[in-house]
């Protein structure tokens, strides 16, 4: 009965309280003057470094977009977000500059030749790593440029009719001459303008009594308009074009996807989406047909068509019936892997394996061989530098389960080595991953020498993050460490392996006070380090702030920690008593040893990027970021069933364990977080009295509008209401008795948390009577990119912390919620 008065409630709320919102028409602005200098400052450029250690080349780019670039025209079809001019995703990542420095320079050297206003995109090395390939976008299109590193020199090679609207259009032939292009279609039609067309009839769906549980996507397909546009931009030409410019057509048009060549260079696999569409699932999960080429272009035959994959069983480690993680075997000239579901892709159905794995070698034309059949779900193989060895991975969400198998290809029918089967979810006896080379073919295979391998770990341990090398024999399962970071006042990460034979490895070292650098380490001779690249430390505004990871309890004895900062200046002789902003994102586990573990380290550096709260350490608040919020469920209990009881312990602990430092008043303390972290938040509020105001990004509050699972909850709205009800804010937004700053993008892309989810919130917070307020971000996606945007997101941040935490203390309500 009371869930049903709380439904029609709610039906009220919305039905009368869309008349009485108060706009407010404000214009973008700026955060002070202490945030604004941390936040308006260059970035050190993303390095990409050579196998050999010789060459890096470093990427420039602008800290955010601008508002004017996202509102550039934009399509939204199908999981694809389009500019339909300039034929690229309208979300990508653009750099506007590249330098070449060679490892034993001191200075980096200005790429000739680049384009004027540079829009660099996919820059991807040549087999040999003589030359890298990228995109240039101009107001017309995409073009193709060629990098060749030793001259330190950029060409186009190509006009601006590349067809990147599915991701990377070109790949590299192996003897690095050439490349194949995906170009726009010269039969291309004009696309239709939605927003002016008339309709010619209704848009219809239908069920004919098959399930299709699917997650709620966003910028799916809605009508035959929207079905036409997406054909018209989806449809390429491939061409061979080679790095002088000379430009062959190589297959006939289609709605290509992916292609990749096999290793010896003489086959390419094909995939195109084909119809029928869906107004179901994104473009990923339409018809594909998968075909082999001759590297002249010459179809060899269709190896797999895959039907519309909007019908699965349910739960998570569900999957479709076929062929499916089609690739090349790395090791070998022309061999094709895929996996097949042996429990027709339905996690309840109770079988001993799960998948099976099955190869084809050129010249295609034998039955194939299976090779490995595996007891969770299939996710990967890496190849080895010995074509008798190679490692399989699988995996199963529901216990949290990964097991590592070594096998010989060759020898199907002999049992495989498990050599790991363990909890995922547990950092402190992760193995690590293993270190790869590059083969004769150009691809990265995992070294083996003498039955044994290296393994670079990140090192979580109780006392603190400890990167290590190990030596990992194949026969009898030990593992022996050759090297592990002894630094306890910086971070180091181990990247990868550059010369074994001389131990040089790749490193990146910081500290929180000193930016990251890269570094070539050799393990074989003490201390031995040689600094690659000299980033200077642009954020020196707080390098001296006091940083510090705690360790704390919840009531049931479940260890938690997060990174806490102090404001600068701060005298902690005199522990004086300071506001607090408690930054979290909650995450499940499935055992209390796994959710107990700390990953953060003191020692990395102080980032303070578009959606952190460390800014605030120059506005005189204590923050505690990365507050562990595990939600446990052992056994056969779900962690959802005990969600807001979990969520309420876990802030409960975090302000007992900062407040008995005597670092903050305890009724002045903020709690935040973004996407699920905003659904963390508006719980919190909801139901204790343990804050003083909350903000919360980009959150889906209403868990009736994700029926078929949200986050890692799989049973749908149907198999567990309660649960559904129990967890959403909305349904009990008549508790709402503390300030909530809500903030969404108006072009949020991720599943489930429409701005509707917001907008819907405001209004039931409103028609209650509680103090809240919608910022809404025109152009925005689920992350944050425009300048514009990102200052006035600090600026609001700080006027309701200022208002609502600092200058009012928390009025207690009677009770608890």
């Amino acid at each position: 009965m009371k869930f049903i008065k709380s439904i029609f409630l709610f039906l009220l709320v919305l039905l009368t309280t869309s008349h009485i919102q108060a706009q407010e028409s404000v214009e973008y602005q700026k955060p002070p003057k202490e945030i604004l200098d941390l936040a308006d400052v260059p970035l050190a450029p993303s390095v990409r470094i050579d196998d050999l250690g010789e060459n890096l080349i470093f990427l420039y780019r602008d800290g955010y977009k601008t508002i004017s670039e996202l509102s550039e025209k934009e399509m939204r079809l199908a999981g694809l977000r389009i500019n339909p001019k300039t034929n690229i995703s309208s979300r990508i990542t653009y750099y506007n500059n590249i330098k070449i420095k060679k490892t034993s320079d001191k200075e980096a050297i200005q790429v000739q030749g680049l384009p004027d206003q540079s829009r660099i995109a996919y820059l991807t090395w040549s087999p040999d790593q003589s030359k890298a390939a990228f995109t240039n976008t101009t107001s017309d299109g995409v073009s193709l440029w060629i990098l060749d590193v030793k001259q330190v020199k950029a060409h186009k090679v190509t006009d601006a009719q590349l067809n990147a609207n599915m991701g990377s259009p070109f790949k590299w032939f192996r003897n690095g001459s050439a490349l194949l292009v995906k170009f726009l279609s010269k039969n291309k039609k004009t696309l239709i303008n939605t927003q002016e067309a008339i309709p010619t009839g209704p848009t219809i769906s239908m069920s004919e009594g098959t399930k299709a549980q699917n997650r709620t996507y966003q910028d799916l397909l809605k009508n035959p308009n929207d079905e036409y546009n997406f054909e018209q931009l989806a449809i390429s030409e491939i061409h061979k074009v080679t790095t002088d410019g000379t430009i062959t057509k190589w297959a006939p048009e289609a709605m290509y996807g992916r292609f990749s060549f096999s290793p010896n260079g003489e086959y390419v696999m094909v995939t195109s989406v084909q119809k029928p569409f869906s107004y179901l699932v994104p473009y990923r999960r339409f018809p594909q047909e998968t075909k082999l080429h001759k590297n002249n272009g010459e179809v060899i035959k269709t190896i797999n068509k895959v039907g519309l994959d909007e019908v699965r069983p349910k739960g998570f480690m569900a999957t479709r019936v076929g062929k499916r993680s089609m690739t090349w075997r790395t090791d070998q000239p022309s061999t094709i892997i895929w996996a097949e579901a042996l429990d027709k892709g339905d996690p309840k159905i109770e079988t001993k394996y799960r998948d099976e794995v099955f190869q084809l070698k050129a010249p295609f034309t034998d039955a194939p061989t299976s090779i490995l059949k595996t007891i969770n779900r299939y996710s990967g193989i890496s190849w080895t530098n010995n074509n008798k060895l190679a490692l399989a991975y699988d995996y199963w969400w529901n216990t949290r389960n990964t097991k590592t198998y070594v096998f010989d290809p060759a020898k199907p029918d002999q049992e495989p080595n498990i050599i790991q089967d363990r909890n995922y979810q547990d950092r402190y006896n992760d193995p690590g991953n293993p270190v790869y080379v590059r083969n004769e073919y150009g691809y990265s295979v995992i070294n083996i020498e003498k039955n044994s391998m290296y393994l670079i770990g990140a090192g979580y341990t109780k006392n603190g993050q400890f990167p290590f090398i190990d030596k990992f024999d194949l026969k009898s399962n030990k593992a022996t460490r050759i090297y592990q970071s002894e630094y306890t006042d910086k971070a180091e990460n181990i990247y990868d392996a550059i010369d074994l034979k001389k131990g040089e490895f790749l490193v990146r070292i910081e500290s929180p006070s000193e930016y990251p650098n890269f570094y070539i380490r050799n393990i074989n001779k003490k201390n031995n380090l040689k600094q690659i690249t000299a980033f200077k430390n642009p954020f020196s505004g707080i390098q001296n702030v006091h940083k510090e990871v705690i360790k704390y309890k919840r009531d049931d004895g479940l260890d938690l920690s997060g990174t806490l900062y102090l404001p600068i200046g701060y005298d902690t002789s005199k522990k004086e008593k300071m506001p607090m902003i408690l930054w979290a994102y909650p995450r499940e586990f499935k055992d209390k040893n796994s959710a107990s573990q700390s990953t953060s380290n003191p020692n990395r550096f102080t980032y303070p990027y578009w959606g952190s709260m460390i800014y605030w350490v120059t506005r005189g608040y204590v923050v505690l970021d990365g507050a562990s919020f595990p939600i446990v469920g052992e056994g056969d209990e779900e962690p959802n069933d005990s969600f807001r009881k979990q969520l309420v312990a876990n802030g409960k602990a975090a302000i007992d364990a900062v407040d008995k430092l005597g670092y903050i008043d305890r009724d002045r303390v903020a709690v935040g977080g973004h996407s699920y972290g905003a659904f963390m938040t508006a719980n919190l509020l909801s139901h204790s009295n343990l804050f003083a105001a909350g903000i919360a990004r980009s959150g889906a509050y209403n868990r009736t509008l994700t029926p078929f699972g949200f986050q890692s909850e799989e049973r749908s709205y149907w198999e567990a209401p309660k649960v559904y009800y129990t967890m959403s804010p909305f349904m009990h937004a008549e508790k709402m008795k503390t300030p909530l700053l809500l903030i969404h993008g108006e072009a949020d892309n991720n599943s489930g948390t429409y701005p509707l989810q917001s907008e819907r919130y405001f209004n039931a917070l409103k028609g209650l009577g509680a103090t809240a307020r919608l910022v809404m971000l025109p152009k925005e996606s689920h992350g944050y990119r425009a300048k514009e945007s990102i200052f006035h997101l600090l600026w609001e941040q700080d006027q309701w912390l200022e208002k609502y935490v600092k200058n009012k203390k928390k009025i207690k309500p009677e009770g608890t919620n």
